[in-house]
């Protein structure tokens, strides 16, 4: 059948539109196997209560071309499910944008080296008189084939999908150094979707994948480890995160102390299995980024790269140079504040695995989560003050209003009891809420040691309230925290809303659910900002309630509904 002219119409729980987004009815009996169907080449948009918002982009058709699908398969899962004619444009379109993936293929010759193929002279021609595609190439060997400098393999590859053609990586990995790693399941073992993220991961032999907050994204690093039986290097956000990393590699796995190495500002230990942290990686010495040498210091197998999308730009560059190395990305999210979604599948690797959060929730492995946006009325003198401040101002004025410190100690009463963390941007506003609640502060200027202990300290109940700033956003382990008060945060970004919550999202022992309030002013760019943050959220299907501060205690919270 001519997929163009497919047009069955059916009382599918899929509306597929012209302008590339697909509607979901989510009660509709065949949802769940339309979901299924759509996942490999839609991305999630928006999933409030009863109608999810799926849109198919040139990146997600190329991540599904990645991942072994066709657009064979793409055209029937739309015309399958679709209560109303496909439009026949977006057929076409679908087909001719799938149809440039794998036209232009990198491959190892026996003789030449890495090569770049073609198998539509046509496209050989266009990018051979590209300007920043030529100097990355060498000889011509025949009119379908040229050489293309080792050392550019990455570099190729990002721009090739920037100008429209993606290229099939097809040139392999080195195995690396040889290490033994062994996942140790007696008292554990990986849950199924972790298993399928590993399997994915290694069928595909690079990529990315992305996993909620709290699902346990490290065992999925682990199955790769033990996959690959290879020396690994892990590149973490900071040194906390790696040293629960170090923990849970130990607890895990056939790997000892002794076997796994810190490379922070702390400690420069290379082992068989490194941790790192992108902040040593980046940091400069005379104009310099020494510390990358550590990319080159063994024959690694493996390179993990924990909260991928917060990958530096200096270690974007240096992966462009690791192209035969196998390369784990795993995530909560794949947003990236600077639009480089592109560069993490070029670079690191297709998305392989995603895992809605709602669904992983469903299943008992995160907790459910209540948000709270609490709106707060300035003060006359605070909003005369914001009216008057240059505009660089008004986003902290705003956000670290004295008004907000009652708020944020009526929320702890009314939760008094649970592990509580207070959240927030600006480091005078945690002071001060430190000093008001009676409560340790974490910063960035608090050593790692102290960090640990007033962490080990909040997971066994001595300390009920912890007060940190964006360091706690990721990657650390407070499976006890059941409440989150955010009082500021970096400007818009939907990623660290995301992060966030995710320190709330571990099961909780008694199967209760998590409580997330953002505490915002009113009429000013905190309700402006606080809305572009919700808007990842609100895709995964949570719904953030609204209330007046002044409310806050009343029996019903919420007049309004955000989705």
């Amino acid at each position: 059948m001519n997929p163009y002219t497919m047009a069955r119409v059916t009382d599918g729980p899929l509306i597929v539109q012209s302008d590339k987004t697909l509607l979901l009815e989510v009660d509709h009996p065949d949802a769940a196997a339309a979901r299924g169907a759509i996942a490999p080449f839609a991305e999630l948009e928006r999933a409030p209560e009863h109608v999810h918002t799926y849109r198919v982009t040139p990146l997600a058709l190329w991540n599904a071309r990645a991942a072994g699908h066709d657009a064979e398969q793409v055209v029937d899962a739309l015309v399958s499910f679709s209560r109303y004619a496909v439009p026949q444009p977006l057929l076409m379109d679908i087909v001719d944008t799938m149809g440039r993936f794998g036209r232009l293929q990198l491959v190892k010759s026996p003789v030449h080296g890495l090569t770049l193929v073609s198998f539509d002279r046509a496209v050989l021609e266009e990018i051979l008189r590209n300007k920043k595609v030529a100097p990355m190439l060498g000889a011509r060997i025949d009119d379908d084939t040229v050489v293309v400098h080792p050392s550019e393999r990455g570099r190729l590859k990002q721009v090739l999908l920037k100008v429209g053609w993606p290229a099939e990586d097809l040139a392999g990995y080195v195995d690396g150094e040889a290490h033994p790693i062994e996942l140790e399941q007696d008292e554990w073992h990986l849950r199924d979707y972790q298993e399928m993220a590993a399997d994915s991961f290694w069928a595909g032999g690079s990529g990315v994948v992305v996993l909620p907050c709290g699902a346990g994204k490290t065992m999925v690093g682990a199955a790769a480890m033990a996959k690959a039986q290879a020396t690994t290097l892990i590149l973490v956000t900071n040194t906390v995160a790696g040293r629960q990393w170090k923990r849970e590699l130990i607890a895990r796995t056939s790997l000892t102390e002794e076997e796994i190495g810190e490379y922070s500002g702390e400690r420069k230990e290379i082992r068989p299995v490194t941790i790192a942290t992108y902040q040593v990686m980046t940091r400069k010495s005379k104009g310099e980024y020494k510390n990358l040498d550590l990319f080159d210091s063994r024959d690694w197998g493996l390179i993990v790269y924990d909260e991928v999308h917060l990958l530096p730009a200096p270690v974007f560059r240096m992966t462009a140079d690791l192209q035969s190395r196998r390369r784990l990305g795993l995530t909560a999210t794949l947003v990236r504040e600077d639009g480089r979604e592109g560069d993490v599948f070029s670079l690191i690797g297709p998305k392989r695995y995603d895992a809605p959060w709602k669904d992983i929730e469903a299943q008992g492995w995160i907790a459910p989560a209540d948000c709270v946006e609490v709106r707060v009325t300035l003060t006359d003198e605070e909003r005369l003050q914001y009216a008057v401040a240059e505009n660089e101002e008004k986003y902290k004025l705003c956000s670290t209003a004295h008004t907000k410190v009652n708020v944020v100690k009526s929320i702890l009463a009314k939760h008094a009891g649970s592990p509580t963390l207070v959240i927030g941007a600006y480091i005078d506003q945690l002071e001060e809420l430190g000093r008001e609640l009676d409560a340790p502060v974490i910063q960035g200027s608090t050593k790692n040691k102290e960090r640990e202990a007033l962490f080990d300290r909040f997971r066994s109940g001595e300390l009920q309230t912890l007060v940190v700033s964006k360091v706690a956003n990721f990657s650390i382990d407070l499976p006890e925290a059941s409440v989150a008060v955010q009082v500021s945060g970096t400007f818009g970004s939907r990623q660290e809303e995301a992060q966030r919550l995710g320190r709330l999202l571990r099961p909780k022992k008694d199967g209760g659910q998590a409580h997330f309030y953002s505490v915002v002013s009113r009429d000013t760019l905190d309700a402006d900002y606080a809305a572009h943050r919700q808007r990842f959220l609100a895709e995964q299907g949570y719904a953030y309630r609204i209330t007046d501060a002044d409310d806050l205690l009343g029996p019903a919270i919420g007049e309004e509904s955000v989705d």
